[in-house]
């Protein structure tokens, strides 16, 4: 790491903490994440644990370093530095046990155009070796839930991207993981779309106690869904509090979304410097 890295790190103010109820179990934990591109800090010591059963609201301006983060938690790229753990299982040392707990929906979904969704769903099911006797009562199972019966036939490359993102749901979902990792997750969708989204997230967090982490740039997504906010602004966790605590500190999270990100990008500008035209991830 570059002296201006090792500057940037200790000048980094710790962010306001969510309270974590006692005895409630770790689903998702970073631990001091960093990321770096040759002298550029993608991400820089972002450390947060979300319990059992928390929907948490992972913000922040284009590239803040979200996506950057959600790669790392989900081992699909590898920390510069710190841990990232899902279920109590090191994301790095131990991946496919990892995954067994783990849904993750990128921003742009694992998608095969030449096939269709059943085939897609199938080709996963067999994959994550779920049950043969189960199987096909699992797809059908999601694919009620995510409202693809009308398409499980159709190619998806012919879908449009609201049926796309519901693929991708699906095949997040498939395993019944514990963990849900979600990358905009309604990106494309339709209002009613969103609306029948959001009700499926509040059951899955609520009646089956999954736990979520999912980022939006919609703030009436957070309002609706949201246990808790995370907020990364310049590669950095610089907010962390109950989506109660949120409501009383601002007008409208809108407000407080412009005054973390002017806060935050003034301290990223005096830390670490000109970034020599490279960009940073979302």
């Amino acid at each position: 790491m570059t002296d201006e890295q090792q500057e940037g790190v200790g000048s980094t103010p710790p962010p306001e903490t969510a309270v974590q109820l006692p005895g409630a179990r770790t689903m998702i934990e970073a631990q001091g994440i960093s990321k770096y591109y040759g002298p550029f800090v993608a991400v820089q010591n972002i450390s947060f644990a979300i319990p059992e059963g928390q929907i948490a609201a992972f913000l922040g301006p284009n590239g803040a370093g979200k996506s950057t983060t959600m790669k790392i938690l989900t081992g699909y790229l590898a920390a510069s530095e710190g841990q990232a753990r899902i279920a109590g299982i090191d994301v790095r040392t131990d991946r496919l046990q990892a995954a067994r707990s783990l849904g993750y929906l990128p921003e742009n979904g694992p998608l095969y155009a030449e096939m269709t969704p059943l085939e897609l769903l199938r080709f996963f099911a067999e994959a994550r070796e779920l049950e043969r006797t189960t199987l096909d009562q699992r797809i059908q199972e999601v694919a009620d839930q995510c409202a693809l019966e009308l398409v499980l036939d159709k190619p998806i490359g012919k879908l449009s991207r609201g049926y796309r993102q519901r693929v991708g749901l699906a095949q997040a979902l498939l395993h019944d993981p514990d963990v849900l990792i979600l990358d905009e997750p309604t990106a494309g969708l339709d209002p009613n779309q969103i609306h029948e989204f959001r009700k499926h997230l509040q059951r899955l967090g609520r009646e089956h106690k999954k736990t979520i982490l999912l980022s939006t740039h919609i703030l009436q997504e957070v309002e609706a869904l949201a246990d808790r906010i995370l907020f990364v602004s310049g590669g950095r966790l610089v907010y962390d509090a109950s989506l109660e605590e949120a409501r009383h500190e601002e007008a409208s999270l809108d407000a407080l979304f412009q005054r973390l990100t002017r806060t935050a990008s003034g301290e990223r500008a005096a830390s670490v410097g000109p970034t020599n035209g490279v960009e940073v991830s979302s």
